[in-house]
C-alpha cells in the first residue's frame, strides 16, 4: 500500500498549493478526473493488446498518452491552456456513435465536470506523480483500489449525512443478507459513489464461470446518481472494478419522475440503497407521487418508489433514519404500504457514529421482500465494540462486527432466529396498535433507552421527576 498511498499524498499536498482549488470536494474532483483519464488510457492500452485494430473514441492529442505520459510533457501556461481550451470543451461534446460505449463513457464522466486547477506548472507535477501508476499492473490496481475507498470516505465531510460514502463493511453486510444472484436485475435509485453496486457486483461474480455471464452480470446492474461529483467517483470506481460500461450509472433524479410512468420494464429484483435522508425534495417532486404519500423527506420518498419498483418476490436492504420509523400522518401511511405490500423481515438497528460526522443520526437497516404482507418484524440490535462510545472517522465500523448478525440471521430461510439480549421480533398487530410505528424499544436489553421515541423519552423523564419528588416529600428534614 505504501508506494500508491504515497503517491496520491504527495498529489494532495501539490494541489493544496493550487489557488484555484478550495476545499476537500474540489480537490477530490480534481484528482478523480485526471485519474479517470489515466485509467482509461491504460485500460485501452490493455483493449489494443486484445484487438490490433481497436480505435480510440478520443481524438490523439487529447489521449492521456499524448500530452499527459512524457514527464518533459507540455507544462505551465500552454498546459493550462491546452485543458481549458482544448481538453474539456472536446470531452464535453465528444461525438458518439450508437455502438461506441467507450465514447459514451468519457462523454458522460465529462459532463459536468470541472478543471480547478490554474496553476499549469503544478498540474504537470500532478500529471507526472499519477503516471508513477499503472492500472494494468496487479499490485498497483488493488493498493488503489483499496486507497480509493479511503478517498470516497474523505468526502464524507463535504457531502450531508453520509450521502456520498456508504461504509464498505456495510454495504457488504446488506449485500450479502439480501443475496443478489446471477440473472437478476439489481439497481440502486440513489447509488452515490457506487458502493452498493460494487459490493454486488463482488458478490455475483462469485457464481461467474464464463466470459459471457461476466457480460451479462454487469448488463443486470443499475445505479442513478444525481450529483455530478459522487456520479463521476462512480465511474471511476466501476471501472476499478473491471465495469466494461460503467454508464450503467447514469445521472438523474429518480424522484424527478411521476410514480406511474415506471412500469413493467423498470422493475427490478433486488434494490440495494442508502438513500439520502434529512433533505428537502426538488421543487415539484412530491407531486409525482400518490397525495396520501406526498412528504419532503427524502428519505420516505425513496421508500415509495423502492415498493413501486421491486417485482413480485424483489428483495430489499436498504438504510433508513430513526425518523422513518417512528414518524406519524404520511409516514405513518407509507409504512402501512410497506408492510401490507412487503414482508418487512429484519430491522437491524446501527450504533451511533456509523456515518460518522453525522453521529447524531441514528440509523437502521431495513430489509423486506414484496409480495406478501409482514406478519412479524425481527429486530436485532447491533452493539459497539467493548469500550467504543461511537464509531469515529479514526475507528469506523468494520466487517467483523456482523459476523455476530450473520450467525443470528438463520440462513435464507430465516428459520433459526431466537431472541437474545440483541434481537426480538415484534408481531405486526401490536405494529398496527401504533400506528404503524415500527420504532420497538429492546426489551430484552439494557440499551431500549437509545431507540425511544422523543415521547417516550419526554414521558419517562416527567415519571422519574415525579418519582424523586415523592422520595423528597416522604424524607423527615429532622433526619
Amino acid at each position: 500500500m505504501g508506494n500508491v498511498q504515497n503517491i496520491v499524498k504527495s498529489i494532495q499536498d501539490i494541489m493544496r498549493k493550487d489557488a484555484g482549488v478550495d476545499g476537500d470536494a474540489q480537490r477530490i474532483g480534481q484528482l478523480v478526473w485526471m485519474l479517470f483519464l489515466k485509467i482509461f488510457d491504460d485500460h485501452e492500452a490493455n483493449l489494443e493488446l486484445i484487438d490490433p485494430a481497436y480505435q480510440s473514441p478520443l481524438p490523439e492529442a487529447l489521449r492521456w498518452r499524448s500530452w499527459a505520459a512524457n514527464p518533459e510533457g507540455i507544462t505551465g501556461d500552454v498546459l493550462q491552456k491546452f485543458i481549458d481550451e482544448k481538453l474539456f470543451p472536446t470531452l464535453k461534446s465528444l461525438e458518439v456513435a450508437v455502438d461506441n460505449t467507450q465514447a459514451a463513457v468519457v462523454r458522460s464522466v465529462f459532463a459536468d465536470t470541472y478543471n480547478y486547477m490554474k496553476n499549469g506548472t503544478l498540474m504537470r507535477q500532478v500529471v507526472n506523480k499519477i503516471n508513477e501508476i499503472n492500472f494494468n499492473k496487479k499490485t498497483d490496481r488493488h493498493q488503489f483500489g483499496d486507497l480509493y475507498e479511503r478517498i470516497l470516505k474523505d468526502l464524507q465531510s463535504a457531502g450531508n449525512a453520509g450521502e456520498f460514502y456508504t461504509p464498505r463493511p456495510l454495504t457488504q453486510f446488506v449485500v450479502d443478507m439480501v443475496d443478489p444472484k446471477l440473472g437478476e436485475r439489481v439497481l440502486d435509485p440513489a447509488c452515490g459513489t457506487g458502493g452498493f453496486l460494487v459490493s454486488a457486483l463482488e458478490h455475483m461474480r462469485k457464481g461467474v464461470k464464463t466470459a459471457k455471464q461476466e457480460r451479462e452480470l454487469q448488463a443486470e446492474l443499475r445505479g442513478v446518481e444525481l450529483k455530478q461529483l459522487p456520479h463521476l467517483l462512480a465511474m471511476t470506481n466501476l471501472m476499478l472494478h473491471d465495469v466494461e460500461d460503467p454508464t450503467i450509472i447514469t445521472r438523474g433524479d429518480m424522484l424527478g419522475r411521476p410514480l406511474t410512468e415506471y412500469g413493467p420494464k423498470d422493475r427490478v429484483d433486488v434494490i440495494v440503497a442508502n438513500p439520502p435522508f434529512g433533505g428537502v425534495v426538488a421543487d415539484g417532486a412530491q407531486s409525482n407521487f400518490p397525495k396520501k404519500f406526498q412528504t419532503k423527506e427524502t428519505a420516505l420518498l425513496f421508500l415509495v418508489l423502492f415498493i413501486h419498483l421491486l417485482r413480485e418476490g424483489g428483495r430489499a436492504g436498504v438504510v433508513l433514519p430513526d425518523g422513518a420509523l417512528f414518524g406519524e400522518g404520511v409516514a405513518a401511511e407509507i409504512k402501512k404500504d410497506l408492510l401490507e405490500k412487503c414482508n418487512v423481515h429484519t430491522i437491524v438497528r446501527l450504533p451511533q457514529g456509523v456515518f460518522n460526522p453525522y453521529a447524531g443520526v441514528n440509523t437502521n437497516l431495513v430489509f423486506f421482500e414484496k409480495g406478501t404482507p409482514t406478519k412479524e418484524v425481527w429486530y436485532y440490535e447491533m452493539e459497539l465494540p467493548e469500550g467504543l462510545r461511537q464509531y469515529t472517522k479514526g475507528r469506523p465500523i468494520m466487517h467483523a462486527e456482523f459476523e455476530p448478525i450473520k450467525k443470528w440471521w438463520g440462513g435464507p430461510a430465516r428459520a433459526a432466529r431466537k431472541a437474545s439480549p440483541r434481537a426480538y421480533s415484534v408481531p405486526i398487530a401490536d405494529i398496527v396498535a401504533r400506528n404503524y410505528n415500527l420504532d420497538f424499544k429492546n426489551p430484552n436489553g439494557p440499551a431500549a433507552a437509545e431507540h425511544k421515541t422523543p415521547k417516550e423519552l419526554v414521558i419517562d423523564s416527567l415519571r422519574k421527576e415525579q418519582e424523586i419528588l415523592a422520595l423528597l416529600q416522604n424524607i423527615d428534614p429532622q433526619q
